[in-house]
């Protein structure tokens, strides 16, 4: 599991625009970073620095004790913004097919797709799903196939009130465990954490 991350030094940049310079925190296990900011200001940059995805132009994302490429792949999740899932396949085997992939079994399948409300759904096309079910059919593989950092761009966005009290409860119960979360939000999220404002920081 992973004990903490740190951001060391952090500079990014898009084009010839500075994101953000020399962001430096940690986050200890069981806490929460949550980031804010206009649009633009940087902060899918940073959930995608800290997933790989794009390599900082000066500094280091650090993974407690283990090396990165490892903690990348067994113990990150990454929700973005879109949610990655196929249209024209049915839901139950895009979320058998994304979550055995990280490693899920068919009894954390199943358990996942029932707590979110997709039992009923899952022989429907991805493509028939309302923009909150494929957002919860996407949040399924974060509850299948545990792992300790959760990566969430704008987790909330399309779902009603119930599932933000379902999810909100799951993010908790994340961090009781023992895991970490950075997400960036526009709106306030339902679990207590550290607030960094990146609108500030270029």
């Amino acid at each position: 599991m992973i004990a903490s991350l740190t951001l060391e030094g952090l500079t990014v940049r898009r084009g010839e625009r500075v994101l953000f310079r020399d962001l430096t925190t940690t986050l200890p296990a069981g806490r929460a970073l949550v980031l804010t900011g206009p649009n633009g200001a940087g902060k899918t940059s940073l959930l995608r620095t800290i997933a790989g995805f794009i390599r900082p132009d000066a500094g280091a994302v650090r993974f407690g004790d283990l090396e990165p490429e490892t903690a990348r792949g067994t113990q990150v999740h990454l929700l973005g913004h879109l949610d990655g899932l196929k249209g024209g396949r049915r839901a139950g085997d895009e979320l058998a097919f994304q979550a055995r992939f990280l490693g899920a079994d068919d009894a954390g399948i199943a358990a996942a797709a029932e707590r979110l409300g997709l039992t009923p759904l899952l022989d429907l096309e991805v493509r028939k799903l309302s923009a909150g079910q494929r957002r919860r059919l996407a949040f399924a593989r974060l509850l299948a196939a545990p792992r300790t950092l959760w990566l969430l761009d704008e987790p909330f966005a399309p779902l009603d009130v119930k599932w933000r009290a379902v999810l909100g409860e799951a993010l908790n119960n994340h961090l009781a465990g023992g895991g970490l979360i950075v997400a960036a939000v526009h709106d306030p999220l339902p679990i207590p954490g550290v607030s960094l404002d990146l609108g500030g920081l270029a």
